[in-house]
């Protein structure tokens, strides 16, 4: 299969570039799925509108995961029938991870917008990530807490793919920004009662509360640690910065810190080409489904952002020249600014994440992240 994968682009043919697309449009993550496909859909139709890339339209192969791994597997081996240039892989973190040996074995780019960092550390040659991965929103937020004087801190985090990756990082590093991990919970996807946690941060005391949490938990941990009243602050990652969150905890939700891409809070950012980037899909993205993309649909805009350039740079839609392409490619989406390497398949440092509060159901950057926005993005 890899050998006739690699034959699928066609040089030279006026032929559709078929890339696959696998995403969760049934079961429980099916809200981020389906604000994922909306953006890569208005890309590819963007694109194709214009003419196509190397004059080609492309051709877009979907198929629903169900939130479930094995129907994961499933849906890329049936693209992999129809011999794909590229495949833009699931926004379930778990999904994403179940492909990573079959994405290998077939040799086939794969572009993921999932933050896991176990997709890209070690580097994986045809793997690539769009979002920020979990490891650099941890490393975001320990900034923040240690410069804020937020040092004593309680983590819970999910058993996710995306959630260990989140604690396991803080673990490996607080010491390196003085932060002492002072409640440390797993819990998992199913749980809907959070008391037990709730009940060890009172004991506590700490300064700070970080969850790493994926859909539904991260709603039910929100309300429910309002309904304690803890003295505590709560923060949130990136898997929160979306109206699918905002939504469903209501009130709860005001006055969390919420990390987020930068692209979230893109009105904020200082006059530049970043903030035009962001301005351009926002202003698009509005029109064609009445608000702005949320944080699922930027990272899948962006996935399909990266594939086109990667294709257009590369001159050709063969599999490994887009690989060999994406894997020197420089490129600035409403995730911020790309640098990908042989090293590095992720792409984006800790300048691509905001550090919000929520006021009136919207992400509004603290202060702490207006000012590491004017140095990184603003004009000299």
């Amino acid at each position: 299969m890899a050998v006739t994968a690699c034959d699928s682009g066609g040089g030279g043919s006026d032929e559709p570039i078929k890339v696959g697309y696998i995403t969760p449009l049934t079961g429980d993550y099916s809200p981020l799925g389906t604000d994922n496909e909306k953006a890569v859909e208005y890309a590819i139709d963007e694109v194709n509108s214009n003419g196509g890339v190397l004059g080609r339209e492309i051709e877009l192969i979907t198929k629903d995961d169900q939130s479930d791994p094995d129907e994961a597997i499933l849906g890329f081996n049936e693209i992999m029938n129809e011999e794909p240039a590229a495949i833009i892989g699931s926004a379930f973190s778990n999904s994403a991870m179940a492909l990573l040996e079959q994405v290998e074995r077939e040799q086939v780019p794969y572009i993921s917008p999932t933050p896991a960092d176990e997709q890209v550390d070690p580097v994986r040659d045809h793997v690539f990530v769009v979002p920020a991965i979990a490891g650099t929103y941890a490393e975001r937020a320990m900034q923040y807490l240690s410069e804020e004087g937020m040092t004593d801190v309680a983590v819970a985090y999910s058993e996710t793919s995306y959630g260990l990756a989140g604690y396991e990082s803080m673990e490996e590093n607080a010491e390196e920004h003085g932060i002492n991990l002072v409640v440390e919970e797993e819990f998992e996807q199913d749980t809907t009662d959070f008391a037990h946690i709730t009940s060890e941060i009172e004991s506590a005391s700490p300064d700070a509360t970080i969850t790493w949490a994926t859909g539904p938990p991260g709603v039910a941990l929100t309300q429910q640690y309002a309904d304690a009243e803890l003295d505590t602050p709560l923060m949130m990652t990136g898997s929160q910065a979306s109206h699918l969150w905002t939504e469903p905890a209501g009130e709860a939700a005001e006055g969390v810190t919420v990390l987020s891409s930068i692209g979230v809070v893109g009105e904020y950012l200082p006059a530049g080409q970043q903030k035009e980037v962001i301005q351009d899909l926002t202003e698009g993205y509005e029109e064609q489904h009445g608000q702005g993309p949320p944080q699922f649909a930027q990272d899948g805009y962006s996935a399909a952002q990266l594939l086109i350039a990667a294709i257009e740079e590369a001159e050709s839609a063969e599999p490994a020249d887009i690989r060999d392409s994406l894997e020197s490619l420089s490129l600035t989406t409403p995730n911020g600014t790309f640098e990908y390497s042989e090293d590095d398949h992720a792409g984006l440092d800790a300048e691509a994440v905001s550090v919000n509060v929520v006021e009136d159901g919207e992400f509004v950057p603290t202060d702490w992240a207006i000012e590491r926005f004017d140095d990184a993005y603003g004009e000299e």
